[in-house]
């Protein structure tokens, strides 16, 4: 497959949402260049572009919480991608096992979803 086809921004990125293969939870969503769908494609492991440090970065090697990709897919405007993976442990670096664990209530207050899986200052270091 020429990966040029896909419709990346004017940055050079697409959006990639990451869903659990097995249920179908939606886990996260990040960057990809050409680059790193290459090597997600080539590793079977995804890589995402960080927008904030300007690297490459490989779900899961700080954390050990690694995604292994299913199946890849891209929607009929070839401008987002989708990834089934089998999740090792929690997708969000704030310890949870989805991104999408701050559900906003009609109220207008937000319930936190889930149980935190990981201390996030324990395996990333403590934030200031």
């Amino acid at each position: 497959m020429d990966l040029s086809m896909i419709k990346y921004n004017e940055a050079g990125l697409v959006p990639a949402i990451v869903q659990d293969a097995n249920n179908g939870e939606v886990l996260m969503m990040a960057y990809m260049n050409q680059a790193s769908l290459e090597k997600t494609l080539a590793t079977g492991e995804t890589w995402f572009w960080s927008r904030s440090r300007k690297v490459f970065w490989h779900k899961g090697e700080t954390s050990g919480n690694v995604q292994r990709v299913k199946e890849v897919f891209y929607d009929c405007d070839r401008d987002t991608l989708l990834f089934k993976v089998e999740q090792q442990g929690a997708a969000c670096h704030e310890g949870y096992r989805t991104c999408f664990h701050y559900r906003m209530e009609r109220d207008g207050t937000v319930t936190i979803v889930g149980e935190k899986l990981f201390d996030p200052d324990q395996v990333y270091g403590k934030q200031s």
